[in-house]
């Protein structure tokens, strides 16, 4: 019997499915914001609010968890330099889902997914030293 066990499979084989969430959270932390079915949406935030839990802790094992995780080398680097300490006092919750009405095709029910906080993006050396 399968009491408890929750897991949408959304159509996909594994392999596709690790790969589709992969790329979904690689687009939320470069844009912080992502348009999405609202299911794909729920699910992904399973996958990015650990890895930004990740990124608050800041040690190299930490690092190699996340980097095994989401293997991005750029993306894990703005995780844990940008997006993380944004997020330092929070104790959960990183991301909200915002329902947006339904598509016209298929008539899914759609949603926007973002960062709760605004991520404020450092400014370059280049630019400090001009100022």
């Amino acid at each position: 019997m399968r009491h408890g066990v929750v897991n949408n499979k959304f159509r996909m084989k594994t392999s596709h499915r690790i790969a589709t969430f992969r790329n979904m959270a690689k687009s939320l932390i470069e844009n912080g914001r992502l348009e999405t079915t609202l299911d794909k949406a729920k699910v992904l935030r399973g996958v990015v609010e650990p890895l930004i839990t990740l990124g608050k802790k800041g040690t190299l094992a930490a690092r190699r968890t996340a980097l095994s995780r989401l293997p991005h080398t750029p993306t894990i680097h703005r995780l844990f330099d940008v997006v993380a300490p944004v997020f330092k006092d929070r104790a959960g919750g990183y991301t909200r889902v915002l329902k947006t009405g339904r598509r016209l095709g298929d008539n899914a029910e759609m949603a926007i997914i973002e960062f709760v906080d605004p991520i404020v993006e450092p400014k370059a050396d280049s630019e400090k030293s001009n100022a």
